[in-house]
């Protein structure tokens, strides 16, 4: 497989938006709290879902990297710029929704005995804002990474462990809430605001 050139910027802010993204994830993990008793079971197509997702991101960067750009040429300092603008947007997103959601965040689809139907935040303008963060992700990898050719396998995957992820979500979430989540389905969109 052939690589797209890179320069030394881009990979400089995957790094430190790399790491800012686990500090988020690890404070998410934290901000929810230990586990409690109730309906905790495990979906197993949650995690299927869950394994999917996170070998298309792992795909999206996998691969030789070619470090050839002039670190201060306009390509290179181009793509730094797009991956900078898309690991802000995911990291902010990601942080946004899981402080939203508190306590009712989590990994794997489950409910607390206090779940709450979260409809604030980024969750009044898109449903799943935390698989749009991914998303985002998953594309500042692939662009800092010059896998571009590698998002033809990994946009369909990605796609396929979301829908297996959301269609367990919102099974849980509708048998739950009810109307109340029909209602809300009704008006916000899943992963982009008005669009879809």
């Amino acid at each position: 497989m052939t690589s797209d050139p890179v320069g030394l910027p881009g990979l400089a802010v995957m790094a430190a938006g790399v790491f800012a993204f686990g500090v988020a994830l690890i404070m998410a993990r934290l901000r929810a709290g230990p586990e409690t008793p109730g309906n905790d079971a495990r979906s197993r197509r949650s995690m299927v879902g869950i394994a999917v997702q996170g070998f298309a991101i792992l795909i999206s960067g996998a691969g030789p990297i070619r470090v050839t750009l002039d670190p201060l040429s306009p390509l290179a300092l181009g793509q730094a710029a797009v991956c900078a603008v898309l690991m802000t947007t995911a990291i902010t997103l990601f942080v946004w929704a899981s402080r939203t959601m508190g306590r009712n965040w989590s990994i794997v689809a489950r409910t607390r005995p206090d779940h709450q139907l979260v409809e604030t935040g980024p969750f009044a303008l898109m449903r799943h804002p935390i698989y749009t963060a991914l998303f985002l992700l998953m594309i500042a990898f692939a662009i800092a990474y010059g896998h571009s050719v590698m998002l033809l396998i990994a946009v369909p995957l990605y796609a396929l462990g979301t829908a297996l992820r959301v269609a367990e979500e919102e099974r849980l979430l509708r048998s739950i809430f009810g109307d109340s989540y029909g209602a809300y389905a009704g008006r916000v969109k899943r992963f982009l605001p008005t669009v879809f």
